[in-house]
């Protein structure tokens, strides 16, 4: 595993760890609602909860090689909107998961830092050589699923009330990728993981 922070970069986005000059936008970004409904972020969310994520979880994590986590960059300005990160990372498994702030939403930005994860997941030479990487979403997470299956993620399920959320059991959207498989928009999601269905 990484001991260190690894920068990613590729078409519209900078993928680096966050440091202590993103804790405002990080805090601001976290009360957003939408954030708190479908992440474990702490609720309500305060700045102390932003620096602790900057210096203690985030360093903690590459440093123990249990989790890998970055800042999404705007490439142009380098200005933080969102976190994507490997997490849970265990004999060639990793479960990711990210968020992005509503005012990047809708610009492909998620999809772009999402495939550079992957490659670095998958790599077994410069990256962490994964067998498998999965993910999880609340049930009713359509956006999320959306990028999930435009990357290739084959769905594998549901695990009725599987994960509990803030005191309350939830169920838990389930998909998986494996270094074979294509890299391109998975079928055999069901139509109730889209936004179509959400409607």
């Amino acid at each position: 595993m990484a001991p260190a922070p690894v920068e990613l970069a590729g078409g519209p986005v900078v993928l680096s760890a966050p440091v202590d000059a993103d804790v405002d936008r990080i805090a601001e970004f976290c009360r957003d609602p939408e954030v708190a409904a479908w992440t474990t972020v702490p609720s309500p969310y305060d700045r102390a909860d932003a620096e602790r994520f900057v210096t203690g979880i985030v360093p903690d994590g590459w440093v123990s090689g249990r989790e890998c986590t970055w800042a999404l960059r705007d490439a142009e300005t380098l200005l933080l909107h969102g976190m994507v990160g490997l997490h849970h990372l265990h004999d060639g498994e990793g479960e990711v998961g990210y968020w992005l702030s509503a005012g990047a939403r809708g610009h492909g930005w998620m999809a772009a830092a999402l495939d550079l994860v992957l490659d670095y997941a998958f790599d077994a030479s410069a990256g962490l050589g994964l067998q498998r990487v999965v993910w999880h979403a609340y049930a009713g997470n359509v956006a999320s699923a959306a990028v999930a299956r435009r990357a290739g993620f084959q769905w594998e399920g549901v695990a009725r009330l599987g994960v509990a959320h803030r005191g309350v059991r939830r169920d838990d959207w389930q998909a998986a990728l494996l270094p074979a498989d294509p890299r391109r928009p998975a079928d055999g999601w069901p139509a109730f993981t889209s936004a179509q269905a959400a409607r």
